[in-house]
């Protein structure tokens, strides 16, 4: 039965083990998984502080030193998360002794999924033609601008045109503003902004003649050149005009921004490049880059490099950094546009063909990665973001060609979100507005925002001792001595301090008169020197030896 069976299989008292007496064994990988450095180097935000503040700023030290131990913990959290990101950056490889130059964009289309496949595709469109290209933020919304007044926007992955107008006036270039609800464009006298309807929104007639823009999306600013060479900044999130420059240097038709630090570059036809903040009247910096007029100007995400390319039939790549070329390709025909991709892939537009280059700056490169012909002369290049699609704007309309490998695999949920809702794109602007950078924060250097300007805070210290007569922190605040008797009131304790400075104050001050009232003494008696020599002199004391 049961129980028989039961007092059979039970252990005696002597033998019974608890829980809490098993053997346990040690963790043979103790502490945290390491994380390898080269992934670390790549989510690295900003160098450790090295020169703290010493002295009583105990609160400011305590401050760096959890800012430090925050971006240390956020940066090693991003390398580990690193290997949850669902996709890879891959390229195009060829068979054994196969150019990859030489595949045409309709094997590509046929090679990959149809979902893929359907963004290669032709827009036939040369009644209103060339086309200006631009991509959305997002990468999901293209607009195009036709020289001859055609503008369109289209939500290009699914094929649906948003609106289309035509403004019966020549369009020098298009640009996406902070969302896809706004765009601008710049007409042959003015410039206006439209909505995503086609509806006229603005026609701000203080920007006339522009023949370039570029937007910056984290100040909501959009820089625009000229043809009478000015350079001017408009805030869209309030309708005004931060700053206007004039660059004295003639027709202003080759301009880009640098998305590091949000400078903006203007090519110029003496071969120069310049770079502009809004916040000085003059270049940051003037480079000598070709021969001939600069044609393009490109400068990859990380703000590390530049490229241009002039009529000189030179393409030159040159490092920020050190304002120095390190890298020169000599093209038969020149380069007349440039584009940059999010992966560091640069397409050059030569006539009516675009070749794509890899590793520009790394390897010498040989030949091009990939080449496409299009119908007519290419006009404008923009790289997809988030997307392997290179669009090209032509005499003919536009063409979009495949790149693999140009854009990056993975996009911010926060920040630029190409499956977001309206609701979510409606908040994101609200949080995008609270989180606005000023333009007085553009400069060369954005790290410099995180230091103490050491020659400011002398020059403010030395107003400060030359205004009160004393230096304020030469030495120790006076610490009034305790007496009994309630003798050390609070009250008491501050007259005895106010008492001590203003001795120390009178002090000072009598020594800076007695030291005023000695120069001028002096200065009188030089004067009543040099006026008693002029007195006794005579017209025949220059005979004398």
């Amino acid at each position: 039965d049961f129980d028989s069976l039961n007092e059979r299989h039970t252990l005696p008292s002597s033998e019974k083990r608890t829980f809490d007496h098993w053997p346990t064994q040690e963790d043979p990988f103790p502490g945290p998984a390491p994380i390898p450095v080269n992934r670390l180097q790549k989510f690295k935000r900003k160098e450790k502080m090295l020169n703290k503040p010493r002295g009583r700023k105990v609160r400011l030290r305590d401050m760096i030193t959890r800012s430090e131990e925050a971006s240390k913990m956020a940066q090693k959290q991003a390398a580990r998360f690193d290997l949850l990101l669902p996709e890879d950056a891959g390229f195009l490889e060829g068979d054994e002794g196969e150019d990859t130059c030489t595949i045409s964009q309709q094997d590509i289309a046929d090679a990959v999924d149809i979902t893929s496949g359907t963004k290669y595709f032709n827009l036939k469109l040369s009644q209103f033609g060339p086309y200006h290209v631009d991509y959305s933020k997002t990468g999901r919304h293209l607009l195009l601008g036709g020289r001859r007044g055609h503008v369109a926007c289209i939500d290009w992955p699914s094929k649906e045109l948003m609106c289309e107008i035509n403004v019966m006036e020549s369009v020098n270039d298009v640009k996406w503003l902070h969302s896809e609800d706004m765009f601008a464009v710049a007409q042959k006298k003015w410039l206006y902004i439209y909505d995503s309807n086609g509806i006229e929104l603005h026609c701000i007639r203080k920007f006339n003649d522009v023949l370039r823009m570029t937007f910056l999306p984290y100040h909501f600013l959009l820089a625009t050149a000229s043809a009478t060479s000015f350079l001017q900044y408009l805030d869209v999130s309030v309708g005004k005009e931060v700053a206007a420059f004039s660059t004295k240097t003639g027709r202003l038709d080759v301009m880009c921004q640098n998305p590091h630090n949000a400078i903006v570059h203007l090519g110029h036809h003496n071969g120069t490049v310049t770079l502009w903040s809004p916040n000085q009247k003059e270049a940051l910096v003037k480079m000598l880059c070709h021969q001939g007029g600069v044609r393009s100007v490109a400068v990859d995400k990380t703000g590390t490099y530049m490229v241009t390319s002039g009529m000189d039939k030179k393409l030159k790549v040159y490092d920020i950094r050190a304002f120095k070329p390190f890298k020169s390709y000599f093209l038969p025909a020149g380069a007349s546009c440039l584009s940059l991709s999010q992966r560091g892939l640069l397409s050059a537009a030569t006539g009516d063909v675009v070749q794509v280059y890899r590793d520009v700056w790394s390897t010498p490169v040989n030949k091009p990665y990939m080449a496409h012909r299009t119908r007519g002369a290419v006009w404008g290049l923009h790289f997809c973001p988030f997307e392997d699609v290179l669009g090209i704007g032509h005499g003919d309309g536009f063409t979009s060609i495949l790149v693999p490998g140009a854009g990056e695999p993975n996009f911010d949920g926060l920040d630029a979100n190409p499956y977001r809702s309206t609701k979510q794109r409606q908040e994101w602007e609200v949080k995008a507005l609270l989180e606005k950078i000023q333009p007085e924060l553009i400069s060369l250097n954005p790290t410099d925002l995180g230091e103490v300007d050491q020659v400011s805070f002398k020059q403010r210290h030395q107003e400060r001792v030359e205004a009160l007569g004393f230096d304020p922190l030469e030495k120790e605040k006076f610490v009034p001595k305790y007496k009994k008797k309630g003798r050390s009131s609070a009250g008491g304790i501050e007259r005895r301090k106010k008492q001590v400075a203003h001795e120390d104050q009178r002090d000072e001050i009598r020594k800076t008169v007695e030291d005023k009232m000695k120069m001028e003494k002096e200065q009188k008696e030089r004067e009543k020197k040099k006026a008693a020599l002029f007195v006794n002199k005579s017209a025949l004391d220059r005979f004398k030896k």
